[in-house]
């Protein structure tokens, strides 16, 4: 593990077999990129950060993993953005993917296989969730991928509720020359959803578990109703493939979902994104968790290259 100067931060950098891994823990606990140094010495990258010239507004920068706790999407009170309530029923302030992508962590663990990170959270924070809680992002990095574990436990005495996940951005094409439509998607989803500007679900647009990734409808899309825990995106001319694995611990895996996103046709990532359930949870109570008193509830993601 090293620690690497980049436009006024200190970042950590792991080398693991061909894999190398870049991240600012302290900031968001945000993996930057994740690359791959191939046969021939060239370097492809698979966890897409961008050139960019100053870390200002650093949890706006579209490259990563930023991570969405402890909602994901959009929340609404009473199909006002930007705002839930719990069951006590005070309306209290939520922005976009909750609170930690842009708040401040603690490293607890560091070491040569990767490290963990505790959520400080701020003012606002504190405000908007006021809870006794303790939340950590733990990464494990390996030669061909990593994992990734969310961890809440709950030091007070009233349920926490949380609804977390992950908004990976992913170089596309892998290879030169490639278009999205040489990429395929499996996701063992058997229904998909579209979030509303009230903060509503509603059906989503008619999908087969396998599509490629030029297919328009794909983007924005909630794929839910998941019939197994691991999805995939293959790269058809050479079969290069990235599997995803999730997994739950002390709650269901029942509203598990996949969201994908990119922002238009010409961007250079494609977003895949393993959330605990459904945007707007406290309100629609899809894919919403309760941890009680002195439990801990845990959300893990495993992603390899093969």
């Amino acid at each position: 593990m090293e620690r690497i100067p980049y436009l006024g931060q200190t970042i950590l950098k792991w080398q693991v077999g061909n894999s190398t891994f870049l991240a600012l823990p302290e900031k968001g606990a945000r993996l930057m990129n994740w690359n791959v140094t191939l046969g021939d010495g060239s370097v492809r990258d698979i966890v897409y950060w961008p050139e960019v010239s100053s870390l200002d507004n650093f949890h706006k920068i579209r490259g990563g993993n930023p991570i969405l706790f402890p909602f994901n999407g959009r929340t609404f009170d009473r199909s006002e953005i930007h705002f839930w309530s719990a069951d006590d029923g005070i309306r209290r302030p939520m922005p976009m993917h909750g609170y930690a992508r842009q708040g401040d962590f603690r490293i607890t663990r560091l070491d040569e296989g990767g490290f963990s990170a505790q959520f400080l959270p701020g003012t606002e924070a504190k405000a908007g969730y006021p809870y006794d809680y303790e939340f950590i992002v733990s990464y494990r990095f390996e030669k061909s991928g990593f994992y990734v574990e969310l961890e809440l436990s709950n030091r007070g005495t009233t349920p926490i509720p949380w609804s977390a996940g992950h908004h990976f951005y992913f170089t596309l094409p892998w290879t030169s020359g490639l278009k999205r439509k040489n990429y395929l998607l499996e996701v063992p989803a058997t229904k998909t959803l579209k979030h509303m500007e009230s903060g509503r679900l509603i059906d989503g647009p008619r999908l087969g578990q396998r599509e490629t990734l030029d297919n328009p409808a794909l983007i924005d899309t909630i794929h839910t109703g998941l019939r197994g825990h691991t999805f995939s995106v293959t790269e058809q001319p050479s079969g290069q493939r990235l599997k995803f694995n999730t997994g739950f611990t002390n709650t269901t895996a029942r509203d598990a979902a996949v969201v994908t996103w990119t922002s238009d046709e010409k961007a250079p990532y494609y977003c895949i994104e393993p959330w605990m359930g459904p945007p707007n949870s406290p309100e629609n109570k899809a894919g919403l968790h309760l941890v009680g008193p002195g439990q801990t509830q845990k959300f893990l993601v495993e992603i390899t290259l093969s």
